[in-house]
């Protein structure tokens, strides 16, 4: 059994590529709620929805989210009626959010939620929020104070300058029924953590207290795969963040930032230089190109991410 932490694009694309070459029985995906909020009456959950169109195979390929051949007519009449539109639902993807809020209302879990849509779309792989408990992600800034992650994200286009990340609930939340039988399963063969925001996509599910004493208590590898590529996210506000915390953007920021809970490290070859830097927070490295342009491309980086974990396991 696989577990792999995933939020964000990058962590989507390599949990599609993990679902390629492991069985459903092998692999659960624990997903970051950090992200959801309630928006125009309904629940959305960004990281769970696009791990879902991911491995379902309908995702927006121009975006990594979202639902391709989208229509708009929902929000084009939100538009002229002068509602909310900082936040763009459409239509097809409106129906994960209703079909969501009327589970929610009838007393499900998140966890039972999201079994039952994944099933929808057709997909065997278990996919799990690390918590049915709310966890947020609040962003301090200089210039607009603290902000729900979602303003901070999509109503002004990560501009303002990051002091830091809370995560309000993570104290008293607890881990999805479902990941704990994971992460305690005798068959438990290692976790991967996915090339996500460490900040804000992997850091509100280890900011969950029995989440990161569960890692730090491991018997079985953990593996990161760096989300930075030569100084630059290949997706999202990571880099910029570091660079705002005053820190270097670079693969050996992220190997510092999960010191102490991984024990592989997965470096693309583009920053092989920084191997011996990595090193001083991770005993393990792998270099391999990290790069997923194709589904192709998130199958063999699986692969090799399988058999690194494979490694250390001895």
């Amino acid at each position: 059994m696989y577990v792999a932490f995933a939020g964000g694009v990058g962590g989507a694309k390599l949990a599609h590529g993990l679902s390629r070459i492991l069985p459903p029985d092998r692999l659960t995906i624990a997903v970051n709620t950090g992200d959801d909020f309630d928006h125009l009456g309904y629940r959305i959950c960004p990281d769970l929805d696009t791990v879902m169109y991911t491995l379902a195979g309908i995702a927006n390929p121009e975006t990594g989210w979202g639902i391709r051949d989208e229509t708009w007519a929902f929000m084009d009449r939100q538009e002229r009626d002068g509602g909310a539109t900082w936040f763009r639902l459409g239509d097809k993807d409106l129906e994960t959010h209703a079909a969501r809020l009327a589970m929610l209302r009838d007393g499900r879990t998140l966890s039972a939620a999201t079994a039952e849509l994944s099933a929808r779309h057709g997909i065997a792989h278990r996919i799990v929020p690390a918590s049915d408990d709310p966890v947020r992600t609040h962003v301090a800034t200089t210039d607009e104070g603290t902000l729900p992650f979602q303003d901070y994200f999509v109503r002004l286009h990560c501009a303002p300058e990051v002091l830091g990340f809370s995560f309000d609930g993570a104290d008293a939340a607890a881990p999805a029924p479902a990941l704990v039988d994971a992460l305690d399963s005798r068959e438990l063969e290692a976790v991967v953590l996915c090339p996500s925001n460490p900040y804000v996509s992997i850091g509100p599910i280890l900011a969950i207290p029995e989440i990161r004493a569960r890692l730090e208590k491991r018997t079985r590898p953990c593996v990161s795969v760096s989300p930075i590529v030569g100084g630059k996210a290949l997706k999202g506000p990571a880099a910029k963040m570091m660079r705002e915390l005053g820190l270097d953007p670079s693969a050996a920021t992220v190997a510092e930032f999960y010191r102490g809970l991984v024990d592989g490290f997965v470096l693309d070859r583009t920053d092989a230089a920084l191997e011996d830097d990595v090193r001083q927070f991770v005993p393990h490295v792998l270099i391999a190109d990290t790069v997923m342009t194709s589904d192709d491309d998130r199958a063999r980086l699986a692969g090799e991410v399988v058999a690194f974990a494979e490694s250390l396991a001895g």
